[in-house]
């Protein structure tokens, strides 16, 4: 629910699942508001006792007749609420201190009631008692409560004693009896542990509910792909989901950029960088230069993680790849592969090194590196000048696919000076990380030099966090697949259905193993009856791309043969 979807209403269901992502966190507060009430209950909270008084109030002095009773009862119900407030009066609460006075030592009385001047507080007392009625009777219930089990007993009786005497002065009505006389409790009344309990596990968790609520309703950041697409009118050209790398990884500081060839990687991480592979492909297939670039709106979005990824993917497919490291001011690819970093992109457009000793090749198969150089004092002039242009133009016909790294777009201009040398950029955003104010200030610069947008990648997607990115899910059931089936090793990287990249020569023998019994099965003259009249009815096209899958085939045989 960030400020682009506030238009839309909140359904119920939204807060279910926003709220089951941050199921932890509710159950963590109730826990702590449970402990907190019971610890507090327990070691600060004084135990009271309390007793109680019936009384019962009649209308008349004395009842002689039977057929008198109704009327005796009648009456009295209409007395009840004029003695409670008689009995809640102040000069009655006065009485009732003195009496307590006689019998308790000051101190105590301190430690229950408000003193005034050496005498208990009216208000203090009157907080002390509770008077109630009994449905449909003329009865009154007197509790008293306090820390002292003989003096809450104590203030019942006291008030019982005093009571007849305020009444008929003062109402003149009737009479109030009592049965017998308030009893000493030794069993506490407060604090009641489970309620207080349960009432601050409550409390804490619709606080907890409360502060996630109000954060993700203000929540600015971008965390919905299909908003961020809606918004700006352009294609979501992956997502790649967020995972915990090794403690190792992490405490390395210089070092915590993943590769997809990585160990460690998981399946569906891979499989996102497959997607982005297509999709680019797509992107670029009706375009001249198969160039473009991958940038970010602020740092530390992973634009050069994601940049190593695309151009290690592309690569795998099968395309000659070029990644270039135009972020001078803070290059990291050449931290990446492993390279050396004393010459590169900045030497070759000053001419201080030659293009071609610029550029490491074959990093991988089918992927080469133009490292970023030393750091110029230029760089937004130097990737804006013809010398640049030239090395493009001159890269361009070597390579299928090439890959420009450059700085996040909000900090520096370097991205807008390649705009005429690229077919657009790939912007690189963070789920919970990049804002809609950042992206907002990206396009518009963007935009602004005409350069075109292909498409964003969300980066560090959150997995399992509510309905949107429980997709992901679905990718366990093949994650073994990528590191532990029997296909593990030949297809961990590649495409569906093409040939796998062998890593090892292990690998090589077992995969002509399995072609070798293919062809000692069938005999040589049907192999070549079957295949003379396809030659014949094909296509010189057709024939071409049949003589270069076995000149793949045969190039695999010869490297498992070593």
């Amino acid at each position: 629910m960030n400020k682009d979807a506030k238009n839309n209403e909140i359904s119920i269901a939204d807060l279910v699942s926003l709220f089951l992502s941050k199921l932890w966190i509710i159950i963590f507060a109730a826990v702590i508001g449970g402990v907190v009430a019971f610890s507090y209950s327990k070691f600060v909270l004084p135990l009271k006792y309390s007793s109680h008084i019936s009384m019962y109030v009649q209308s008349y002095t004395g009842i002689s007749e039977n057929a008198n009773n109704y009327n005796n009862i009648s009456n009295s119900k209409q007395l009840v609420n004029t003695y409670m407030e008689v009995l809640k009066d102040d000069a009655v609460m006065n009485a009732v201190g003195d009496e307590l006075k006689e019998s308790f030592d000051e101190a105590l009385l301190a430690d229950n009631f408000g003193m005034k001047d050496g005498k208990i507080s009216t208000s203090s007392l009157r907080n002390s008692l509770s008077i109630s009625t009994v449905t449909d009777t003329s009865a009154l219930n007197v509790s008293a409560t306090t820390k002292n089990a003989e003096l809450s007993a104590a203030v019942c009786n006291a008030l019982a004693k005093v009571a007849p005497s305020y009444l008929k002065e003062a109402v003149g009505v009737g009479q109030i009896n009592t049965i017998d006389t308030a009893k000493v409790y030794n069993i506490p009344v407060a604090p009641n542990m489970k309620k207080n309990t349960a009432i601050g596990a409550a409390a804490l968790m619709m606080l907890a509910m409360l502060v996630i609520f109000l954060i993700d309703f203000f929540d600015n950041t971008i965390k919905d792909s299909n908003v961020l697409s809606d918004k700006y009118k352009k294609a979501i050209i992956g997502e790649i989901q967020m995972f915990d790398q090794d403690k190792k990884k992490k405490d390395e500081k210089e070092d915590d950029h993943v590769k997809l060839t990585d160990k460690d990687v998981p399946f569906a991480v891979v499989e996102s960088y497959k997607s982005i592979r297509t999709n680019i492909s797509f992107a670029l297939s009706t375009m001249d230069k198969k160039i473009f670039l991958v940038s970010s709106t602020n740092p530390g979005e992973g634009k050069s993680t994601a940049s190593a990824n695309i151009a290690i993917a592309l690569a795998q497919g099968g395309n000659k790849v070029l990644l270039i490291d135009a972020d001078m001011r803070k290059s990291v690819q050449h931290k990446i592969f492993g390279l050396k970093n004393k010459k590169g992109l900045s030497s070759a457009i000053s001419k201080m090194a030659d293009l071609d000793s610029c550029i490491t090749k074959d990093v991988m198969e089918n992927l080469d590196v133009l490292t970023s150089g030393p750091v110029p004092p230029n760089p937004s002039e130097l990737l804006a000048s013809d010398s640049m242009t030239s090395i493009m133009e001159t890269l361009r016909e070597r390579y299928t696919t090439i890959i420009i790294d450059t700085p996040p777009v909000n900090v520096v201009t370097d991205s807008m000076e390649l705009a005429k040398n690229v077919s657009g950029i790939v912007m690189v955003v963070r789920y919970g990380i990049t804002t809609n104010d950042d992206v907002d200030e990206a396009m518009n610069k963007v935009n602004f030099s005409q350069l075109n947008v292909l498409g964003f990648i969300m980066n560090g997607v959150k997995v399992g966090g509510g309905k949107y990115y429980s997709k992901y899910r679905k990718y366990g059931k093949y994650g073994k697949y990528s590191k532990y089936g029997k296909y593990g090793k030949g297809y961990s990287y590649g495409y569906y259905g093409e040939t796998p990249q062998l890593n090892d020569n292990s690998d090589s023998a077992e995969t002509n193993k399995k072609t070798e019994p293919v062809k000692k099965d069938a005999p040589k003259s049907e192999t070549v009856k079957k295949e003379e009249p396809k030659t014949e009815k094909t296509s010189d096209n057709t024939s071409q791309k049949s003589d270069s899958k076995s000149n793949k085939k045969n190039g695999k045989n010869k490297k498992g043969g070593k």
